[in-house]
């Protein structure tokens, strides 16, 4: 049913703005006057991010959040179960979640099945909250009849995907703040601490050290010059993030982060991992492989490994094997290759796909960890060493000073 947003007085004057779902325009105004509320104005809320002529506003990738779509989806899969329709379902979703957004899209999704459209071409006109892993998935429930199975896939599916990039994020996110924090404080020191020590060393008349030398020559700098670095510094990452959006530059910075020594091996694990994860999940919801590999290779960040699943998906489309172009590629480790391999020999490919993910989501996380504890020293002796130059710049001269006295 649609939902309305309404405006009115209540009884003792007061303003009024609520939302009700009712079933049409004239029944949400006797239900508002049935309420006791005199009605200034009246209008159906749209759910943003659809595709279709019914609703044209277009959705930001944070209106709902992930951990309220995985909750959603787990409701839906049990009251499906639970041999409730899925209009009733729907509307019973409706009035629990408390996302707005969300709200206003399974209210739009609920009118669409009712009017006899599928679970998944209702959802397909939401492609800002549901991509193309969910659209695909529950079509492939829905033709099988294990609709109710496939939601609690996709929910576990969509939180384990969500718990790896909250550790990426959280593993980056100290090493950016003293980064930040050191790049300031060293400004600081140098606009506005070493001028005023420059002034006394400048007053003795006497040779400084090159140490003290070059540090004086840097505050003078960017006393005179900060302008031209806050240009420089914008101007190299407009420039930078211009020529990485390009194909040849796409390319040569995801060939540089394979090759990286630590960098290298994590994204490789993190791209193999969601290839296989997303892959079996595919596979076992009853989605055909040609579809599960285009939609697999749309997820996978690096150009190269994207390259190398799309041939893998041409082979399996001309009969060949699935591991043929994985393996020439040379992204994808041995072990992966050989157990993917067994796997389509056996006919027992997605739980092979499925050990593979959880055994390299674990290796992830442990790397992701030890990443975190190589960065945190490393940060530490640059700021240490940044600090020392300059105290060792301030103190050689008062040290000079004092022998002279």
């Amino acid at each position: 049913m649609p939902i309305f947003l309404y405006k009115g007085l209540d009884r003792t004057g007061k303003e009024v703005k609520n939302t009700i779902n009712v079933e049409s325009i004239i029944a949400a105004k006797q239900r508002v006057k049935s309420m006791g509320i005199m009605l200034i104005d009246i209008r159906e809320q749209r759910a943003q991010g659809t595709t279709g002529n019914s609703s044209i506003f277009k959705m930001g990738s944070g209106s709902v959040p992930v951990d309220d779509l995985a909750m959603m989806t787990r409701q839906l899969a049990t009251l499906i179960k639970a041999k409730i329709q899925i209009v009733e379902a729907l509307g019973a979703l409706t009035d629990q979640v408390d996302n707005a957004n969300l709200r206003l899209i399974l209210s739009d999704m609920k009118q669409k099945v009712n009017e006899g459209a599928s679970l998944a071409k209702a959802l397909q006109d939401h492609p800002k909250v549901f991509n193309s892993i969910f659209v695909n998935m529950v079509e492939a429930g829905e033709a099988s009849g294990t609709l109710e199975i496939v939601l609690l896939r996709l929910a576990d599916f969509t939180e384990a995907q969500v718990k790896l990039k909250n550790k990426i994020r959280g593993a980056m996110t100290y090493p950016m703040i003293m980064g930040i924090f050191g790049f300031v404080m060293m400004n600081v020191i140098f606009i506005f601490v070493i001028p005023q020590i420059a002034k006394i060393f400048i007053s003795m008349k006497r040779e400084l050290p090159l140490i003290t030398e070059i540090c004086i020559a840097i505050s003078n700098f960017l006393v005179s010059y900060w302008w031209a670095v806050i240009v420089s510094i914008v101007g190299t990452i407009y420039i930078v993030n211009k020529y990485l959006n390009t194909r040849k530059g796409q390319s040569q910075w995801h060939a540089l982060q394979l090759k990286l020594p630590i960098l290298g091996m994590l994204v490789k694990m993190i791209n193999v991992s969601r290839f296989c994860s997303t892959l079996g999940t595919l596979l076992n919801s009853g989605v055909p492989i040609l579809t599960a590999l285009t939609i697999v290779k749309n997820l996978i960040p690096n150009v190269h490994m994207k390259d190398a699943v799309e041939k893998a998906r041409i082979s399996v489309s001309e009969g060949a094997s699935l591991t043929g172009p994985l393996i020439q590629s040379g992204y994808f480790p041995a072990l992966v290759t050989h157990m993917i391999r067994l796997g389509e020999r056996s006919g027992e490919l997605e739980p092979m796909l499925k050990i593979i993910s959880e055994n390299y989501e674990d290796q992830v996380q442990s790397k992701i960890g030890g990443l975190t504890s190589i960065l945190e020293p490393i940060m530490m002796i640059a700021l240490g060493g940044a600090v020392g130059f300059i105290v060792f710049a301030v103190v050689i001269p008062m040290m000079n000073l004092n022998s002279i006295r």
